[in-house]
């Protein structure tokens, strides 16, 4: 394939992920939302988060893992308390991740 080629595939990649995304935001950027969707579109970026962690803790190996040796299930427990009682986001990770290694460094 010639560099030509690879220079339009690469551009016609770049339009086809950044596109979709973009255009929801160019066209409402100016319009009024609806007080209801806007509430809904407020809870989507929680619920992606909450999905992906979910996955990380419930099956750390691939597999659903709810023993009491799924360190990430233990590690997640405090750090949802502390996200319920802040509702921020950088001290429970912060949590997070002094709990993960404080017991990998003190249980080995």
């Amino acid at each position: 394939m010639d560099q030509h080629t690879i220079f339009l595939v690469i551009l016609g990649m770049a339009a086809v992920t950044y596109v979709p995304r973009l255009a929801p935001a160019w066209l409402l950027s100016r319009r009024e939302l609806n007080p209801l969707l806007a509430r809904w579109l407020s809870y989507v970026p929680v619920a992606v988060l909450a999905a992906l962690t979910a996955q990380s803790v419930l099956a750390p190996a691939g597999s659903v893992d709810v023993a009491a040796s799924n360190l990430y299930l233990w590690a997640a427990i405090p750090c949802f308390v502390l996200a319920i009682r802040t509702k921020g986001f950088f001290g429970v990770v912060a949590l997070g991740m002094a709990i993960v290694a404080g017991a990998r460094f003190f249980l080995g």
